[in-house]
């Protein structure tokens, strides 16, 4: 054999090599960046999304070497390197003509052939394959590096745009700490919004900065899921550990007092004299044996357990029972203004609840027609800014959009959802139809509560609520609960 045949391996190992180099540049630079330095959970998702980059680009960087002429050339290496010397000087002049098109590898392989005295030199074949060899994989390598160096390059700039966002998230001054949805928003962070979207988001959490109580009516719908209970399931019954305090000799806390004993941890002192005389020692081991030495009488508190069971007011609400939120918000021209801020500052505040604690989030907004945002999917803080967006106009429809959230949790990614309605109310009473479809979906453990934002909504639409929330901002900006 002429050559190496273990090209291929070869070029797999130079694969490893430079990934996992690439790899830990693009680590050393990631641990630079203030935020993860900052934040382990954040530097946690960045390790992670580097370890999935690696295995992605290993793949592509193996697929590059994969070019036709190069593999018509690696073909052609194979087949010269079985090739005995003989027919190699026989076939050599064809083969440097091959190579003129395909191959960095010509000028060189022209040269060694057309050198003086080369042809009776019985090591050229040899040497010809041996640096054709290093001219294969040299090319591999630089296409590799190449390839590998614009997917970095790529990755870096992902990097810095995801940690852009979360720091502009952390800029936003929302209630919501956003290490504690780092994870959700780190797989939102995939697409790229501008200074508009920013400002737009800002602006509903300054809003909600300057009114708490929109706030406090967000984060009671958030608790409200988990404290619920449920008037069909028993009570549970748990078991605890009940501690009791008893008096105990074998507690040392305080002397009470001497008695003859055979503890020689609370021996007295003289009653070691004893053993500093040879004739008396027989008598302190005849009065160890019979328990007479004299030791201190110890006494203090012990604390024993015992297992009891005791019933819990309420069952514990398992975390796969808090569903989603589906949010209804009343886009109509009689909410524009002070009512328009408002809704969409609790539904913001509502969608970076559902970010912390792992919940989808889903908006219908409503005028005499709907359209819906998942706030929660990957792209969902572009949908946040489009809906934190958009001019509220046109009349009060509220029966399609209580329809279109129906429909919506009728699908398995919906269970247990609560809706939660946004309105001034001004609107006729809805059918019999749609209530009775609302009864059902309560029994299925589905909320529904409204926030009204007028004191002129129509009361008989109240009825289908479990909670209703007044927010009259017309009188001192008053909030009330009341259902």
């Amino acid at each position: 054999m002429l050559g190496i045949d273990a090209l291929d391996i070869a070029v797999l190992l130079a694969d490893a090599e430079m990934v996992e180099a690439a790899f830990h540049d693009l680590m050393g630079r990631s641990q630079l960046m203030p935020l993860v330095e900052q934040n382990k959970n954040i530097k946690t998702l960045v390790r992670n999304q580097l370890d999935k980059w690696k295995n992605k680009v290993t793949s592509k960087v193996k697929q590059v070497a994969q070019s036709e002429d190069l593999q018509t050339e690696l073909a052609l290496y194979q087949e010269v390197i079985h090739w005995n010397e003989e027919q190699f000087l026989f076939e050599i002049d064809e083969l440097v003509v091959k190579l003129e098109p395909l191959s960095a590898f010509y000028p060189e392989a022209y040269r060694l052939v057309n050198e003086p005295n080369a042809r009776i030199n019985p090591m050229l074949p040899h040497f010809f394959c041996h640096q054709w060899y290093k001219s294969i994989t040299e090319s591999v390598k630089k296409v590799q590096q190449e390839a590998l160096e614009k997917e970095k390059q790529q990755e870096l700039d992902e990097l810095y745009q995801r940690l852009e966002m979360l720091k502009q998230m952390d800029n936003l001054d929302a209630p919501q700490d956003t290490s504690s949805i780092a994870g959700r928003l780190w797989d939102m962070t995939s697409v790229n919004l501008s200074k508009t979207d920013w400002s737009v988001m800002k602006s509903q959490a300054d809003f909600l900065k300057k009114h708490p109580k929109l706030q406090e009516i967000a984060e009671t719908l958030g608790r409200m899921s988990k404290q619920d209970p449920d008037p069909n399931e028993p009570p549970q019954y748990t078991q605890g550990i009940e501690y009791e305090e008893e008096s105990s000799q074998q507690a040392t806390d305080d002397i009470v007092g001497i008695h003859e004993s055979d503890d020689l941890n609370k021996l007295l002192p003289n009653e070691l004299l004893f053993l500093a005389y040879p004739e008396l020692e027989v008598v302190f081991y005849k009065h160890l044996i019979d328990k007479r030495l004299m030791n201190y009488q110890m006494q203090g508190k012990v604390r024993t357990s015992r297992k009891v069971k005791a019933m819990e007011p309420h069952p514990a609400k398992a975390e796969d029972d808090i569903g989603p939120f589906i949010i209804c918000v009343d886009a109509s021209g009689s909410m524009r203004g002070f009512p328009e801020q408002c809704v969409k500052a609790i539904a913001f505040a509502l969608m970076q609840i559902a970010l912390a604690e792992d919940r989808e989030c889903f908006v219908v907004l409503f005028s005499t027609d709907y359209v819906t945002y998942q706030l929660t999917k990957q792209d969902g803080l572009r949908e946040a800014s489009d809906f934190l967006s958009y001019t509220f106009h046109g009349g009060t429809d509220l029966e399609p959009a209580i329809s279109a959230a129906i429909q919506q949790m009728q699908t398995a990614k919906y269970q247990q959802a609560d809706v939660v309605i946004l309105s001034d109310f001004i609107a006729p009473k809805q059918s019999k139809e749609l209530i009775k479809q609302v009864d059902e979906l309560k029994q299925k453990k589905n909320r529904f509560h409204a926030i009204s934002l007028s004191k002129y909504g129509n009361p008989e639409l109240m009825n289908i609520f479990d909670h209703h929330w007044a927010y009259m901002p017309n009188i001192g900006q008053r909030f009330v609960k009341q259902k």
